[in-house]
């Protein structure tokens, strides 16, 4: 049986690690919210008024989750500068941050997803995965031009 599987992989902050996935895989409307913004557009901000009229939650609801995942760096609490009838009004906006991207990746079909996300997304993941390759080499004292050949060697290797 041949299955095709797809490639998930997320970097959690070590201290927050539970928390984290507590907010979001503990919580239904967690996930509704991430699964909102693949809707969307990963790249769109959020509105809570838009998340109120979409999903069957109360305001507090979504207001507790929007706290929380922006608390916890799944969601960037942004600021807007709107003029309705003549008027300058100030409206939150959110954001997923990289660590937001990845999550929602998880629960994500690949149709959901523009190849441009796509790309943005592998490209986000492959630059924090060398980060954290290069960090752990340094502490294991491993020479980074050994890395750097291991890294031409596999990009020269054919599929």
């Amino acid at each position: 049986m041949s299955v095709k599987l797809h490639p998930y992989v997320v970097f959690l902050p070590v201290e927050q690690k539970d928390k984290i996935l507590s907010a979001i895989f503990g919580s239904k409307a967690g996930v509704d919210v991430l699964r909102f913004s693949l809707k969307q557009g990963i790249a769109k901000n959020i509105y809570q008024k838009d998340l109120v009229k979409s999903l069957n939650y109360s305001n507090k609801t979504i207001i507790e989750n929007l706290k929380t995942l922006t608390k916890l760096g799944v969601l960037t609490e942004l600021m807007e500068k709107n003029e309705k009838e003549g008027r300058i009004i100030w409206v939150k906006a959110y954001q997923l941050t990289d660590l937001g991207k990845w999550f929602a990746l998880l629960l994500a079909e690949e149709s959901e997803l523009t190849e441009h996300e796509q790309a943005e997304i592998l490209e986000s993941l492959f630059r924090t995965y060398v980060k954290q390759v290069k960090d752990l080499a340094e502490e294991l004292k491993i020479n980074r031009k050994t890395l750097e050949e291991i890294f031409k060697q596999e990009m020269k290797n054919n599929p």
